[in-house]
């Protein structure tokens, strides 16, 4: 094989997991030639419109999986939540390397936790899974849709656009700047979207080399926790714009699966536990629980 071409998306956070995920596959095969290619997305060219408006699905992935398909590339590496849970034919995840811490992380210009925010504070997030979440703990919170990358939503804290944002721990940890985070979220308080801090890297189903290239740098730890939360995220059968949250732990061979949702703003959530085997499993029937426990709660 020629050099093996890894497609990102081109901000430097993208770049960055690129890079770890490069370093992984050149540990485990020393002579291996690497090529990163850098592909605009639909998210990329958009910086405005919210990312729940319209078919948000797969803003910042599908593009690289166009490209996959038509061989411009042999491997796209994504964040593992951006993708949607609907898998394209002739595709598959090849490998989730070891992954990162999944919580959520606040942003502050004055250092501020969530509960120390003044009255009234302005959040920026264009998650309505983090908006939730807030609301819950602060009601008096008012929260803003914010686009751009992570140094632009920084950006516009410093400035005063915002008194405080949320993002994921990971990136700000990826970029070295996991020192602005003035609180990290436990799970108690907000749990993180589905397969955050994880990466995916995808190829070709066909390409038997890659794929067996790819698997040196597979975590099956990280790919069995990834795999109950995306299964809780698909049985819900939302889009981007539906309030979901999953967080799974391993402990052995057992799992435990926190899972979260709020329609109308209202948190519903609710916890599984049992082998790691059953992972999927276990994530379907609680999306299937908080679905039926949401729906009695109506008036």
């Amino acid at each position: 094989m020629n050099a093996l071409r890894l497609g990102t998306r081109g901000s430097r956070l993208a770049l960055r997991q690129t890079e770890i995920a490069a370093a992984r596959l050149r540990h485990a095969w020393p002579d291996l030639a690497l090529d990163t290619v850098v592909i605009e997305t639909a998210g990329d060219r958009d910086r405005v419109s919210p990312l729940t408006s319209g078919d948000g699905a797969g803003w910042f992935t599908s593009a690289l999986q166009e490209a996959l398909l038509a061989g411009d590339i042999d491997v796209a590496v994504h964040s593992y939540k951006d993708l949607p849970t609907a898998r394209p034919d002739g595709l598959v995840i090849a490998a989730v390397p070891e992954r990162a811490d999944p919580r959520d992380a606040l942003v502050s210009r004055a250092g501020a936790s969530l509960a120390e925010l003044p009255a009234g504070a302005t959040v920026g997030t264009s998650s309505p899974r983090r908006a939730a979440q807030a609301r819950a703990i602060r009601p008096d919170l008012a929260t803003r849709p914010m686009r751009g990358n992570v140094e632009t939503r920084l950006a516009k804290v410093e400035a005063g656009e915002y008194d405080a944002a949320i993002l994921a721990l990971a990136g700000l940890e990826r970029l070295g700047l996991g020192g602005r985070a003035s609180h990290t979220f436990g799970p108690e308080e907000m749990l993180p979207a589905p397969a955050q801090g994880a990466l995916a890297a995808e190829c070709r189903r066909d390409d038997a080399e890659t794929r067996r290239l790819l698997a040196a740098i597979d975590d099956p730890a990280a790919r069995s926790l990834a795999a109950a939360e995306r299964a809780f995220l698909a049985a819900l059968g939302a889009g981007c714009d539906f309030p979901a949250a999953a967080l799974a732990e391993g402990f052995g061979t057992t799992l435990k699966l926190h899972g979260l949702i709020a329609p109308d703003g209202v948190i519903v959530r609710s916890k599984a536990g049992g082998p790691v085997a059953t992972g999927p499993g276990l994530g379907r029937a609680l999306a299937r629980e908080l679905l039926d426990l949401a729906a009695r709660r109506r008036p």
